[in-house]
């Protein structure tokens, strides 16, 4: 058995999870940042009907495989693998490993992307059975998709070299290359659409594969100051890419539950009112800002680090770590909620409510976002959990309690889509990600022995109490705003009052109710 690390070593792991974690965090905010403009842009100029239900589920499948194949897969099961072959063979091989990965999965992606493209119709029916009644929808979404679905071999590669900068320690790139999807996109409607006076819709779906070619380039340089330059090899008999090869499969669907999820919702909200894909979307888009800054961001931050400490054998110190992330995440998204959940109407109204987008378009948005960001901590919990398992190697638990958690969003969404709309089908997705959560989690600390439950409750409850004082003044002060007027000075200034009152309350109650994760992030900061 490989010697168990020091306390030191795991701290010093905390302090790398940290630090990363506030880089991957900064960049992501931005992505963020940068991805609600081009929203609200996309907004004004598609609304909620015909053409943004068509492009968002053109724009959903390749996003979908994107989670599957790329931040899901590739990533689990490439990471964990790279890390081991540094660890026991050097750099020299570990280079080596991710030459012959990029061209196995570039290889494989070109075919994947050749087949996608003949048989769109076939996904598109599947993705939005209710499309198929209306043969303009129809065929508007499965041109869109086909322009689109290059993206994912884009992408893929993307990730892989991300995973391998990542495990170096080179985080910023990787976190910053999403922000050029959404330059591109705002470029399109901007150049493409009002410039070149294209459709909105085909401008958005060729900005998008651009993207993809510009975010894969962007890695380029880092690489190579990393040492790494990545050329053909067709050794596809070498050891560790079999070891990463068994990872694969089952990471490519137990690694991104919540987009299955979505999905799903996607397939049954086609079969409701025109406009609830479009609404689900927009919830969905708030939803992953916070999911993406410090979920998302923490699990790519925490993988690398997690993985050194399974590989050496230090489940205590894995324990320690997946606790440590988890408290770390919920710092953060208990009061993103409660702020989402209290302000949900303003912020869609400020952001969203201009041109086409109506009235009544925000409030059927802030319904559906009510029930997404009842689950937000289960939505991010699963980062976390996942990556776990992910750093064990162990790919299949994740794959057959997923599974489960899709079987029973399908049939909660049934169950709830006709009373409750689409405001069902996002519960649906919320109760299947906690049950998910759930079950994944208690199989993960009795698997690794360490977990510190009732340290972890107590922090848990201190950020509840926070969280729950701040709700109460964000509540009385945005009762200033007149939110179904949209956008106005009087609006905005409400609302950046909620935020900037919001964060100053919680700050202070978690300093006096002594939270530990105050010092975490001072430390991060004064660096």
């Amino acid at each position: 058995m490989l010697p168990i690390k020091t306390d030191h070593s795991v701290k010093s792991e905390k302090k790398l999870i940290t630090k990363a974690a506030g880089v991957v965090g900064f960049w992501t905010s931005l992505s963020r940042i940068s991805g609600f403009i081009r929203d609200l842009i996309i907004a004004i100029v598609l609304g909620a009907g015909v053409g943004s239900d068509s492009f968002f589920v053109a724009f959903r499948i390749p996003n979908l495989l994107r989670r599957l194949f790329a931040e899901g897969a590739l990533s689990a099961a490439f990471v964990p693998t790279f890390i081991e072959t540094l660890q026991k063979d050097g750099k020299e091989e570990g280079v080596r490993l991710a030459r012959i990965a990029v061209t196995f999965s570039t290889i494989v992606l070109c075919f994947i992307t050749v087949l996608g493209i003949v048989f769109t119709p076939q996904i598109v029916r599947v993705i939005a059975p209710g499309f198929f009644d209306d043969p303009e929808k129809f065929g508007l979404t499965i041109q869109l998709t086909r322009i689109m679905f290059p993206y994912i071999f884009f992408i893929s590669l993307v990730a892989l070299v991300s995973g391998a900068l990542n495990s170096l320690g080179r985080f910023a790139a990787p976190a910053a290359a999403p922000i050029l999807l959404n330059i591109s996109m705002i470029g399109g409607i901007l150049i493409l659409t009002k410039g070149l006076d294209w459709p909105p819709g085909y401008s958005l779906s060729w900005a998008v594969t651009l993207a993809g070619l510009f975010q894969l380039l962007l890695q380029a340089p880092f690489l190579m100051a990393e040492g790494v330059t990545i050329k053909p090899d067709f050794h596809f008999g070498y050891p560790p890419l079999r070891r990463m090869g068994r990872l694969f499969v089952p990471a490519a669907i137990g690694g991104a539950v919540y987009q299955v999820n979505v999905l799903v919702g996607t397939m049954l909200a086609s079969l409701l009112p025109v406009g609830s894909v479009s609404w689900l979307y927009y919830a969905d888009r708030l939803v992953e800002m916070p999911l993406g800054v410090f979920a998302i961001a923490l699990g790519s931050a925490a993988l690398p680090s997690m993985s050194r400490l399974a590989s050496s054998g230090d489940y205590k110190g894995l324990g320690e770590s997946v606790s440590f992330s988890l408290r770390l995440i919920a710092f953060f998204i208990i009061p993103a909620s409660v702020g989402l959940i209290v302000l949900r109407e303003p912020i869609i109204s400020v952001l969203f409510q201009h041109g086409r987008f109506t009235c009544t378009d925000t409030i059927e948005t802030s319904y559906a976002l009510l029930w997404y960001t009842a689950g937000l901590w289960a939505f991010s919990g699963l980062k976390v959990v996942t990556q776990a398992f992910f750093s064990l190697k162990d790919t299949k638990t994740p794959l057959w309690v997923s599974l489960f958690a899709v079987a029973l969003n399908l049939g909660a969404g049934i169950l709830l889509m006709h009373p409750m709309k689409h405001g069902g089908l996002a519960l649906a997705t919320t109760l299947a990600a906690a049950v998910n959560f759930l079950i994944l989690f208690l199989i993960l600390i009795r698997r690794i022995k360490w977990f510190d439950i009732a340290g972890f409750l107590a922090s848990i409850a201190r950020i509840t109490a926070a969280s729950f004082i701040m709700g109460v003044f964000l509540f009385s002060i945005r009762g200033f705003g007149l939110w179904s007027h949209g956008i106005s000075w009087k609006n905005l200034v409400v609302l950046l009052t909620c935020v900037i009152v919001g964060i100053g309350v919680y700050a202070v109650c978690a300093h006096f109710l002594k939270c530990e994760q105050m010092r975490s992030i001072k430390s991060v900061l004064k660096k």
